[in-house]
């Protein structure tokens, strides 16, 4: 497992080449972001607890926002002040849960 001090980050160029395999997310500056819809409350609590259990695996951990049937989510790496390629892998780990 790599500590949070061996993540580099990407420059702008890099970003936006994984990015275009990472569908669904948006990238705004030095984040990528998603909003998540469920049927209901309880299916917004499963998918976050899956993907804090992602999170932790890859030690790597997104904002989230959960608001009854919407989840959103943020990732960057806030230790690099930008995006790096853990963002990314996260983020389509991500949505293979869904």
């Amino acid at each position: 497992m790599k500590t949070r001090t061996e993540f580099m980050a990407l420059s702008e160029a890099e970003a936006r080449e994984i990015f275009r395999k990472t569908p669904g997310w948006s990238m705004e500056g030095k984040q990528i972001k998603r909003e998540f819809q469920f049927r209901n409350f309880r299916e917004a609590m499963d998918f976050v607890n899956e993907v804090a259990r992602l999170a932790e695996e890859q030690d790597h951990h997104p904002d989230i926002f959960i608001s009854y049937d919407k989840v959103s989510l943020t990732l960057s790496t806030h230790k690099v002040g930008g995006l790096t390629r853990e963002d990314f892998t996260l983020a389509q780990k991500i949505n293979g849960i869904l």
